[in-house]
Parts: C-alpha cells; sequence; structure tokens
C-alpha cells in the first residue's frame, strides 16, 4: 500500500477500478488485533486478543453488547467500533419500542452495511477504519456476520479477523463441519485454541484475550477470566501431555532403526 494520485478521495477511481481509501481502511482492519468468532446451532462465541499500546496502559474494549441477543467483536480503529456499536445499541432500542420484539440479526446487519457504504460515496467522509464480528440469536437460529468497511457483510459458521488471523482461519476451516454439533464448552475451547493460533509463540492468558458468548436461554454475556484461565490451563495439560506421548513414540522407533540392516546404496547394485 502507497500513496499515489488516486487515493486523495475516497470517491475517486483508479484506471484498474480500484477505491485506495476503501482498500486502506480493509488495511486497518488487518493491523488490528485479532477477533474471532465460531457458532454451533444453539451459541455463538466471540473472542478477542487484548493488546495494550503499553506496559503502563490498559487494554481497549472490543467487545460490545448490542443487545441481550446480539454482541459484536471489532478489529481495526477502537473509536470507529465504538461508534457503530452504539449505532447498533440505538438500532435495537428503537426497534423493540416500536415493535415490542427483538430486532433480527440479518436486518441490524443490513443497515450497519448500508451505514458504511455511505462512507464510501460521500468526498467530504472517509470509510470506517473497523470491522465488526456481528453474533446474534433470533428466531431462525444462530448466526455470525462479518461487516467489512466496504459496506459488504458476509454470514459465517466462523471466521477471524486482524492482524494474524489467517493461522486462526486455518485452525477453524480444519474443524468447522463439526461445529453445529458442539457444546457450548466445546465451542468455548475452539474459540480459545483459534486465539491461542493468532498468537505466534507468544504465551496465552486470560489477561490477554476476552471471550464473549450468546445462545438459546443465555443473553450474551462476557466470560469471567476464572473460567477463560481454567480453560487455557486445559489446554495446556492437553498439548504437554501430546508433546510427552511423540517423544515417547519417536523414542521407541530409534532402537529398532538401528537394529535393521543397511539398504545396499545406489552404487552397490549389481
Amino acid at each position: 500500500m502507497f500513496r499515489n494520485q488516486y487515493d486523495t478521495d475516497v470517491t475517486t477511481w483508479s484506471p484498474a477500478g480500484r477505491l485506495f481509501q476503501v482498500e486502506y481502511a480493509m488495511e486497518a482492519v488487518k493491523q488490528g488485533s485479532a477477533a474471532i468468532g465460531l457458532r454451533s446451532a444453539t451459541h455463538i462465541v466471540l473472542a478477542t486478543v487484548n493488546k495494550a499500546t503499553s506496559e503502563l496502559s490498559s487494554h481497549q474494549k472490543k467487545i460490545f453488547k448490542v443487545d441481550d441477543h446480539i454482541g459484536v467483536a471489532i478489529a481495526g480503529l477502537t473509536a470507529d467500533g465504538r461508534v457503530l456499536s452504539r449505532y447498533l445499541r440505538n438500532e435495537c432500542i428503537n426497534h423493540s419500542f416500536v415493535y415490542e420484539s427483538p430486532l433480527p440479526i440479518s436486518r441490524l446487519v443490513v443497515q450497519l452495511a448500508d451505514k458504511a457504504q455511505v462512507c464510501t460515496q460521500r468526498s467530504w467522509k472517509r470509510p470506517y477504519g473497523v470491522g465488526l464480528l456481528v453474533a446474534g440469536l433470533d428466531e431462525t437460529g444462530a448466526h455470525l456476520y462479518y461487516n467489512c468497511p466496504s459496506g459488504n457483510y458476509f454470514e459465517y459458521q466462523a471466521f477471524a479477523i486482524g492482524s494474524r488471523s489467517q493461522a486462526a482461519k486455518t485452525y477453524l476451516e480444519r474443524r468447522f463441519d463439526n461445529f453445529d454439533k458442539y457444546s457450548r464448552e466445546e465451542l468455548i475451547k475452539d474459540g480459545i485454541f483459534a486465539i491461542k493460533e493468532t498468537l505466534q509463540g507468544e504465551k496465552l492468558t486470560s489477561a490477554i484475550c476476552t471471550v464473549a458468548i450468546v445462545g438459546v436461554g443465555e443473553p450474551f454475556h462476557i466470560i469471567n477470566q476464572q473460567a477463560i484461565e481454567q480453560v487455557i490451563q486445559s489446554l495446556d495439560i492437553v498439548e504437554d501431555a501430546q508433546v510427552e506421548a511423540a517423544a515417547a513414540e519417536s523414542a521407541s522407533e530409534e532402537p529398532s532403526a538401528a537394529q535393521e540392516p543397511a539398504a545396499a546404496a545406489p552404487m552397490d547394485l549389481q
């Protein structure tokens, strides 16, 4: 990404048919700390990495409650995420006041996408530099959507956004076929493991991740740190056991390999 003569205005097209300001906003999402969402038939889990800008400061909140049946996780500019989450909250309140029923997830996501799209068509505005994972439960079941700064939106079984999210996507792609059958605890465990994949060597603790859940009979809420720490410890125990088993297996194979006669080199064959 670099500065050129076609990126001074969000409404200026390049000869290749690109809007660079929109692409820069999408790049801001990629630079943000990771956010992950995954859903089963009855529950949706959101998880984020909390990165403080300094050891002396606290981290910024990246998961927001919109309504009892909806929550969002963000990656990118946190300030933009706060503004959009407040917009979503107002839409839910207005719908509940007028119709006395919860706002359907799909309708809310379309309204959010329309709001983001307007910013790509006005020269005096800029695109929102934040991506949102919208998790919710309505009459049609559990839903997970991703809203892009370009105004596009997609529904997913599981998805990851933010920096180093490709490692989490790879992990989720290997396992998403079974997500519909997952229990609440299994979904939380996979969400935390996917977050661990994005850290790439850094130690995962409950202090640097936030996990939230919404499901049937369970309003949207953030899971307390003690419960997250217990899941992290159970993952560490399983990993340690796997490492020990692999080491024992390799050690048992070495003596048998030493007893086998050496294979003839190609030059010895007649």
